[in-house]
C-alpha cells in the first residue's frame, strides 16, 4: 500500500475541511455568536494538516485499489471526526452525540440527534447543511476535483467513493470528470437557494435548504422540517430538486450536452420515475379507500413529496406520516430501501441493481424447465453485463440485507418495538434520516443509548461507501501481502 501518499491526501483533506470552516465562521460573526468554536476546529485541521500536506513527500503517485477502499474509508472516517469538533466546542452535543451528528452529515443521512434544532447557534446549523452538502457529491470526487494531482490513478478513488454498481465516467481524465459533476452539482444548489428565496424563504434558510436537498441529505434548520413553512410554493420547488438530486448526474451531464434522447430513453431513469408513481399512487388510492379522504392538491402534495423525500434517501418531511395506515408504512419502507439511482447522491439499493435484478430473474424464469434452451445475457445501455458484475450485486444484496437485519436486531435487544427496530436499521444502512415508530417523522434519535447511536453511525458510513469499500477493510485478508 502507498502509505505515505495515503498521508499526503488525509493531511490535504484536513487543510480542506479546515478551510470550510470560513464559512459558518462568517455567519458566526454575521449573527453574533461566538466565532471560537470555529476558530478552534479551523486551527486544530490546519495545525494537524498543513504539516503532514507539505512534509510527506510519496515515492510515486500510483493507487492501487487496496489504497482507494483504505483513502476512501479513511477520509469519511477522519471527516466524520473533525465535523464532530463544532457540535463539542460550541457545547451543544455531547462527544458521541456530535459524531453522530457529524456522520449523519457526512454521509447525507439526516438522522439527528438534536430535539430543539431551533435553540441552535445558525452558524452550528449551517456548519450541518455544510457537511451533508460535502458528503453529497462526496468528499473524495470533491477532493479529486480540486487536485490534479489525483488524475493519476485516480479512478481508483473514484469507483470506491461514487455509489452504484457501474461507474461511468463522462470525461477521459477522472479530475475533468469530478470537477464537471461538481460543476453540475454546485449548479443544481445555486438555482435552488434562488428559487428558494424568492418563494419567501430567509436568506439563511433558503441556503441551508439549497445545500442539504442537492445532497439528498434532509438536515433542515427548522424542528419541523420543510412543513414548517407551511409553503405550497416551498415544497413544489422541493419536490423538482429532490428529483433532479435522485437522478444520475451523468444524466444531467448528457442532457446539458444536448442529448435529450439519451436522457431520456436511460432504462434506469424509467425505471425509478415509475416507482415513484406507482408507489405515489398506491398510497393515494389506499388513503381515499380506508379514510374517505377527498382528492385535493395538499393531500396529493403531502403524498407525493413523501415519496419522492424517503425514495431519493432525502429525509424532509411535511406531514406526520406516523399516522397514515400500515399499508403506507410498508411502501414506504421499500422506498428507502431501494433508494435512488446510480451517479446520484441518493442512497439505498440503487435503481440500477434493481433493474439489472429484475432482467436476471426474468431471463432465468423464461428459460427454467427448458434444459437445452440458451438464456441471453442480461444488458445495459445496449451491453452485456458480466456475470462478475451480476454476482457481486447479488451479493450486494445479502450483505445489504444482513447488515439491515443485525442492525435491527441490536435495537431490538435493547427493548425497541420493531417497527423503530427495523425502520432503523433500513434508514441508517440506506441514508435516508427518519424511520418509523420512536424515530418517525418529526422524532430524534438523542434517545438511543451510546452503542446504538454508534451502530449506526457505522452503517451510515458502510451505506454511504456501499459496503465493501468499508467491510473489505475489517477482513484479515486485506492486510495480507
Amino acid at each position: 500500500m502507498n502509505i505515505l501518499l495515503s498521508a499526503q491526501l488525509a493531511g490535504w483533506l484536513l487543510v480542506l475541511l479546515g478551510g470550510v470552516q470560513l464559512a459558518p465562521l462568517a455567519a458566526a460573526l454575521y449573527f453574533g455568536e461566538p466565532t471560537t468554536p470555529f476558530l478552534a476546529a479551523g486551527a486544530v485541521a490546519l495545525f494537524l494538516g498543513l504539516p503532514i500536506a507539505l512534509g510527506v513527500q510519496p515515492d510515486n503517485l500510483k493507487i492501487r485499489p487496496r489504497d482507494g477502499f483504505f483513502i476512501v474509508t479513511g477520509a469519511w472516517l477522519l471527516a466524520s471526526l473533525f465535523g464532530a469538533l463544532p457540535y463539542v466546542t460550541t457545547g451543544a452535543l455531547v462527544p458521541v452525540d456530535a459524531l453522530f451528528e457529524s456522520v449523519s452529515g457526512f454521509t447525507t443521512t439526516g438522522s439527528t440527534v438534536m430535539h430543539d434544532i431551533e435553540s441552535m447557534p445558525r452558524s452550528l446549523l449551517l456548519w450541518r447543511s455544510i457537511t451533508q452538502w460535502l458528503g453529497g457529491m462526496g468528499i473524495v470526487v470533491f477532493t479529486i476535483a480540486l487536485m490534479p494531482i489525483l488524475g493519476i490513478g485516480g479512478m481508483q478513488l473514484f469507483k470506491a467513493e461514487v455509489p452504484g454498481p457501474v461507474t461511468e465516467k463522462i470525461k477521459p481524465r477522472v479530475a475533468e470528470t469530478a470537477r464537471r459533476l461538481w460543476l453540475i452539482y454546485v449548479g443544481l444548489t445555486v438555482f435552488e437557494g434562488f428559487a428558494l428565496w424568492f418563494a419567501g424563504l430567509s436568506g439563511f434558510d433558503a441556503i441551508c435548504h439549497a445545500l442539504t436537498t442537492s445532497s439528498t441529505g434532509g438536515f433542515s434548520t427548522r424542528n419541523d422540517s420543510v412543513g414548517s413553512f407551511d409553503s405550497a410554493t416551498v415544497e413544489w420547488i422541493v419536490i423538482v430538486f429532490m428529483l433532479l438530486a435522485g437522478i444520475n448526474f451523468v444524466l444531467h451531464y448528457k442532457l446539458l450536452a444536448g442529448r435529450v434522447k439519451d436522457f431520456f430513453e436511460d432504462r434506469e431513469l424509467r425505471y425509478f420515475l415509475a416507482v415513484v408513481a406507482v408507489a405515489m399512487s398506491a398510497i393515494t388510492f389506499f388513503m381515499w379507500n380506508q379514510e374517505g379522504a377527498d382528492g385535493s392538491e395538499p393531500l396529493f402534495r403531502s403524498i407525493l413529496f413523501t415519496v419522492v423525500s424517503l425514495s431519493t434517501g432525502t429525509g424532509y418531511v411535511t406531514v406526520n406520516f406516523e399516522l397514515w395506515p400500515a399499508f403506507g408504512h410498508l411502501v414506504l419502507l421499500i422506498l428507502m430501501a431501494l433508494g435512488g439511482m446510480a451517479g446520484s447522491t441518493s442512497g439505498g439499493v440503487k435503481s440500477l441493481r434493481a433493474v439489472l435484478v429484475i432482467d436476471a430473474v426474468r431471463k432465468n424464469l423464461k428459460t427454467a424447465g427448458h434444459r437445452n434452451a440458451v438464456r441471453s445475457p442480461v444488458q445495459h445501455a445496449g451491453k452485456p453485463v458480466p456475470d462478475d458484475v451480476l454476482a457481486g450485486i447479488w451479493v450486494f444484496l445479502a450483505v445489504y440485507a444482513a447488515l439491515i437485519a443485525l442492525m435491527s436486531l441490536t435495537i431490538a435487544g435493547y427493548g425497541y418495538d420493531m417497527e423503530t427496530a427495523l425502520s432503523g436499521g433500513i434508514t441508517s444502512v440506506a441514508n435516508v434520516g427518519p424511520g418509523l415508530g420512536e424515530i418517525g417523522a418529526f422524532d430524534d434519535f438523542g434517545h438511543f443509548p451510546a452503542p446504538i447511536k454508534l451502530g449506526l453511525a457505522f452503517c451510515m458510513i458502510a451505506g454511504r461507501l456501499e459496503l465493501f469499500t468499508v467491510l473489505v477493510l475489517l477482513s484479515p485478508g486485506f492486510w495480507r501481502r
